[in-house]
């Protein structure tokens, strides 16, 4: 068996935390090939060094004097190669760092360098080899993640290596210019390199015990979740998981390949499980609950809009020709109303609706602001009658008015509709009536 683990900033902030690093890798003889974030916080009123080199870039494009700045990044690695105790020099690293820099190498490149460097740090701890991840993860012209070709390329270099480190969130195109993934790309390299070696188990370790039912900012201390599967997990991030990168469910998935989430600070926890399918039944109804707010509702009404062939894509297209993008589409006979992020919209909103009105023909358009959507999500909805009516109980047990109510063909989730101000109360309200009633 093999395994990738990949690491987060929390997990490497400082050389305490790479050594408790190091204990879980050698803890497992299969752990070998590993994937390192940039340092993170180390404390709450710490920097993140992606935020800062960040800054330090912002300062070397503008033609400023960064040198206070650089150096401060240099003595948090050297305080992490100093505490680790290794004959180590990032000196040759800086200088290249910095060249690039005063050639406005680009934003991509400068945060990509907290990866670059902490994965040449763990490399050395672990005297695994290094494969800078620029080398093997190709993007195309228009900054599309390449699957394929990346897939060869990492098969064909990792070909034979006992163990390496593979530094995340970056890769490069063809012509050698760094491109990032988004915020979180280090859960996205994880995945490409398990896929890769065929892994049979991708372990992502972080600073929770992995997967809880709900955000913790919202319920108090929320029961975790022993195993989820893609689609689920898919559903629950999008709405603002905040766990695991969506994106990096896609290659795993490929290959049937599990995904644990670990905790760093915890190690004997179990963590979750995410898994393509499973006969393991949920403990509670639901998997999970998730939910953003920010979002505004277009209300269409036409008499006789159910006849009308073509009425919806009429609609969507006014939204289209002004790059907006919906999130949820629900209708009725004479009503359609489309879901959209409210920062995107309120800026064209005018144009929409003229647009709108050009296109469909409608008798009235309605705005409704501030909202909040909220998504429900469990395999065991499938097989228990009722839920959505268990649902609609405890928001009006709660007061709170559901503005929208949408669930699937595969009966996987539930999205809910309501005003921003109820949403905290919206989330506890469902969270009580599937999880602290059933405990």
């Amino acid at each position: 068996m093999r395994k990738v683990v990949k690491f987060g900033g929390s997990s490497l902030a400082s050389a305490e935390q790479f050594k408790k690093v190091r204990d879980i890798i050698l803890a497992d003889k299969e752990r070998k090939f590993v994937v390192p974030s940039a340092p993170g916080k180390r404390d709450a009123d710490d920097t993140k060094v992606t935020d800062m080199l960040y800054a330090c870039y912002d300062l070397a494009e503008q033609g400023k004097d960064f040198k206070t700045q650089m150096q401060a990044i240099k003595t948090r690695y050297q305080e992490i190669i100093d505490g680790l105790e290794l004959k180590l020099s990032l000196d040759d690293e800086f200088k290249v760092i910095e060249k690039n820099f005063k050639d406005k190498a680009g934003s991509d490149y400068a945060a990509s360098r907290g990866e670059f460097l902490n994965g040449i740090i763990m490399a050395n701890y672990l005297g695994y080899e290094f494969v800078d991840a620029a080398e093997v993860i190709r993007f195309d012209e228009n900054g599309e993640f390449e699957a394929e070709i990346t897939n060869d390329r990492l098969k064909e270099r990792l070909d034979g290596m006992e163990s390496a480190v593979i530094p995340g969130f970056y890769g490069a195109y063809e012509d050698g210019k760094v491109k990032t993934f988004s915020r979180g790309g280090s859960d996205i390299t994880g995945s490409i390199v398990a896929r890769a070696i065929k892994a049979n188990v991708y372990e992502n370790w972080t600073d929770v015990s992995g997967v809880l039912i709900a955000d913790p900012h919202i319920i108090y201390k929320p029961e975790g979740i022993e195993t989820i599967t893609y689609k689920e997990l898919r559903e629950l991030s999008y709405m603002g998981f905040g766990v695991l990168h969506e994106d990096a469910i896609f290659p795993v998935r490929r290959e049937g390949i599990p995904i644990n989430i670990r905790n760093t600070n915890a190690p004997e926890d179990s963590g979750t499980w995410i898994v393509e399918s499973t006969c393991q039944k949920s403990k509670y109804v639901i998997t999970g609950i998730a939910g953003k707010k920010g979002f505004c509702a277009v209300n269409i009404d036409k008499d006789m809009m159910n006849s009308e062939i073509g009425f919806g894509r009429k609609v969507l297209q006014a939204f289209e020709e002004n790059g907006i993008s919906f999130e949820h589409v629900p209708s009725g006979i004479d009503t359609m109303t489309v879901f959209v992020h409210q920062d995107e919209f309120m800026h064209k909103e005018q144009q929409v609706v003229s647009g709108i009105h050009r296109l469909a023909e409608p008798d009235r358009i309605d705005i409704e602001a501030d909202l909040a959507l909220i998504a429900v999500v469990g395999r065991g909805m499938k097989s228990t009658r009722g839920t959505a009516g268990r649902i609609f109980s405890a928001l009006a047990h709660s007061n709170v008015n559901v503005k929208m109510i949408d669930q699937g063909s595969s009966e996987l989730n539930i999205i809910i509709g309501v005003a921003n101000s109820d949403f905290e109360t919206a989330i506890k309200a469902i969270y009580d009536i599937f999880v602290r009633i059933q405990i």
